[in-house]
């Protein structure tokens, strides 16, 4: 049994899309210009859908020029700490100077994979009382069958 996914091909295009642009930057850095148009794309597919992207492929994304944020390649990735024991990752696009603060702490846990967050994959099983019309019986071995209670009037 499988759970029909809306919009499954806008999803699968947006996942191209992503892939293309991390292939384009893996073989030439330099091709930063196509691979700011597979990702502006991108958005635009998602909000004209109005679909939901994962977390992490949001992470990855520069909101002000849509470029692909690759550290040591089109940003730069910098350890921040505040006072106290927070830690932040400071992620700067060479692009166009935006910045993202994103959470640095090892035990926070997005609402995403939480495991009641995730949709239920098949029906749950309704497991209620035997039917009213049925009696058990206990035989002489020790184990219990059920018998109508119409049949067990008749076998009497």
């Amino acid at each position: 049994m499988s759970v029909q996914i809306k919009d499954k091909d806008a999803y699968q295009r947006l996942n191209y899309l992503y892939q293309a642009a991390h292939c384009v930057l893996s073989q030439n850095p330099e091709n930063v210009e196509l691979a700011r148009f597979y990702c502006f794309t991108q958005r635009t597919i998602a909000k004209r859908l109005v679909l939901r992207q994962d977390p992490s492929v949001k992470r990855t994304l520069c909101k002000k020029c849509s470029s692909l944020l690759i550290p040591g390649v089109t940003a730069t990735a910098r350890q921040r700490r505040k006072k106290g024991k927070t830690r932040f990752t400071v992620v700067s696009c060479l692009s166009c100077g935006q910045s993202k603060t994103l959470l640095n702490n090892p035990d926070y846990c997005l609402w995403v994979d939480h495991p009641e967050a995730q949709m239920q994959q098949h029906k749950p099983q309704v497991t209620g009382p035997p039917p009213k019309n049925q009696t058990k019986h206990e035989e002489p071995d020790g184990s219990v069958s059920s018998k109508s209670s119409a049949a067990s009037g008749a076998a009497t």
